[in-house]
C-alpha cells in the first residue's frame, strides 16, 4: 500500500506502547473498551488506534454486539503482518523457527550440531536455515523483520556479545547481534538461552499471566530466568539466574567449567548426571548402565532417565540426588525472590516425575512457609521448544515496544479490505 497518512511516530510514546499491549491480550477490542481498560482520553486512543490500523499493525476486525445504541466497531492485532525468527543455540543442537508476531510457529527447524564448530560456522549455518524457512514457509508478501537468539552462556544483552562462555570456546566478545543485522538487514536480538526460554513461558507457557515466577533449565549445565513483575530481569550486566554457578558444596572433587568448585552444575547438571553413570556402570553398580555402556563409550544425562524409569535403583538415586541439590538452592532463590511459579525445563528435565518430585520436596522442605504458601512447582508445558519461541518472542517484544517501532513498520503491507476511519 501507499505510505501511510499516520504513522506511530508521534506515538514513540507509552500511549501506543499500552494501546498495542491492550489489543494484543484479547482477540478484538473495541476503541470504547480501550478507552476503559487504558483510563486514557477519547480523542488520544482514536488518534493513536487509528494510525496503528494505517500503519498495518492493527486491522478492523467488524462490529461488535450492540448494547443499545450504534454497534461499536472492533479492532485486532494483525499477527500476520510480519514474521520473525527464533534461534536457540544449545551445546550440542541447533533449533530455528519461523513465527507470526503472536510468536506461533510457521515452520521450524531442528539438527544436531556442536557449538564449539565456532561462531563463522555456525552462523552460516544459521544463514542457511533462515533462508530455507522463508523459502518453504512464509506467506507471500510477508516481510521478515527481526531475529532474536538465545546462546548458552552469559550474554552481554545490549551488545548481544557473548562474554567468557565457559561451553562456547571462539565465541567471546564475537558480535553475533552484529553480524546477524547486518547479514539480515533486520534487528536482532541476542541473550542467553535461559532468559529466553522464560520469555517463552511467560508468552506462551505456563507463565502466562504470572507476574513473579522463575523458568530453571536443568541441561547440560543449569540456569535460570528471572520474571519480576512480569518483565524479565537481567541484572546490570545480563548476569542475573546463573544459579548453576551457586556454590553448594565446600569439597567438590571436580572442577566446574567457570574454574571454580563447588558450582550446583557440577553435582546436578547433565554432564554431572553423565560422569556419574559413566562411573557407576564401570563399578558394576548399575546392571542398565553397564549394559548402556557396551553399546557405546560414552554415556548421557537420557541414559540415568532411562535407567530410572526402567527402575534401576542406581539411577533412581542419582536423579533424586540431583533433585534434591537444584531444590536446595531454589529453596535460597524462593525465600529471597518469593516467585508464585517455578517452571523446571531442559533436557534433563524431561526425565520427568522423578526429578521434580525430588526438587519439591526440597523446596518445600527448607523454603519459608509464607514464600510457598502460594507457590507452584510445574514442568515446562512448552517442553524443548522453549528456547526458539522464547527467542522469537524477544524479538517481538523488542520490535513492538514504542521505542522501535517506526524502525520497521514502513515494511508492511496492509491486504485486509479497506475500512472507513472510525471514531470511538
Amino acid at each position: 500500500m501507499p505510505a501511510p497518512s499516520r504513522s506511530p511516530a508521534n506515538g514513540h510514546d507509552a500511549v501506543t506502547g499500552t494501546l498495542l499491549r491492550l489489543v494484543r491480550s484479547e482477540p478484538t477490542a473495541t476503541r470504547a473498551s480501550l478507552i476503559e481498560r487504558s483510563g486514557m482520553g477519547r480523542t488520544i486512543v482514536t488518534q493513536r488506534v487509528n494510525e496503528l490500523v494505517d500503519v498495518g499493525l492493527l486491522a478492523e476486525a467488524g462490529m461488535d454486539k450492540s448494547t443499545g445504541g450504534r454497534a461499536p466497531r472492533t479492532v485486532r492485532f494483525r499477527r500476520e503482518a510480519a514474521c520473525v525468527v527464533g534461534i536457540e543455540l544449545g551445546v550440542s543442537s541447533l533449533e530455528v523457527a519461523l513465527t507470526d508476531l503472536a510468536g506461533r510457529a510457521l515452520g521450524f527447524h531442528e539438527e544436531a550440531w556442536d557449538v564449539t564448530r565456532g561462531p563463522d560456522a555456525t552462523l552460516d549455518r544459521i544463514d542457511s536455515i533462515i533462508e530455507t524457512l522463508l523459502a518453504t514457509h512464509r506467506p507471500p508478501g510477508t516481510p521478515m523483520v527481526g531475529i532474536g537468539m538465545g546462546l548458552p552462556g552469559p550474554v552481554e544483552y545490549l551488545s548481544g556479545t557473548p562474554v567468557a562462555p565457559p561451553v562456547m570456546p571462539g565465541w567471546a566478545g564475537y558480535p553475533v547481534k552484529e553480524r546477524l543485522t547486518s547479514r539480515h538487514e533486520v534487528g536482532a536480538w541476542v541473550d542467553n538461552d535461559v532468559n529466553v526460554m522464560a520469555m517463552g513461558e511467560l508468552q506462551a507457557g505456563n507463565a502466562a499471566g504470572v507476574r513473579d515466577f522463575l523458568y530453571v533449565k536443568v541441561g547440560t549445565g543449569v540456569g535460570a530466568g528471572l520474571v519480576s513483575r512480569g518483565r524479565l530481569h537481567r541484572g546490570a550486566g545480563g548476569a542475573a539466574g546463573d544459579i548453576g554457578h551457586i556454590a553448594v558444596a565446600d569439597a567438590a572433587p571436580l572442577p566446574c567449567r567457570c574454574g571454580k568448585r563447588g558450582c550446583l552444575e557440577t553435582l546436578a547438571g547433565g554432564a554431572a548426571l553423565a560422569a556419574a553413570a559413566s562411573a557407576k556402570a564401570q563399578d558394576g553398580d548399575s546392571p542398565f548402565l553397564a549394559a548402556r555402556r557396551e553399546e557405546r563409550a560414552d554415556l548421557t544425562a537420557r541414559d540415568v532417565a532411562d535407567g530410572a524409569r526402567s527402575g534401576d535403583l542406581t539411577c533412581i538415586n542419582l536423579l533424586k540426588a540431583a533433585g534434591e541439590q537444584i531444590g536446595r538452592a531454589l529453596a535460597a532463590m524462593i525465600n529471597f525472590f518469593n516467585p508464585s511459579l517455578v517452571v523446571i525445563g531442559g533436557g534433563v528435565a524431561l526425565s520427568g516425575d522423578l526429578l521434580l518430585a525430588a526438587i519439591r520436596h526440597r523446596v518445600y522442605d527448607l523454603s519459608l512457609p509464607l514464600a510457598t504458601r502460594s507457590l507452584r512447582v510445574e514442568m515446562s508445558a512448552l517442553s524443548n521448544q522453549a528456547g526458539m519461541i522464547g527467542a522469537a518472542f524477544t524479538a517481538i517484544e523488542e520490535l513492538l515496544s514504542p521505542q522501535q517501532l517506526t524502525t520497521w513498520t514502513h515494511h508492511l503491507t496492509d491486504t485486509s479490505p479497506p475500512q472507513q476511519t472510525a471514531t470511538a
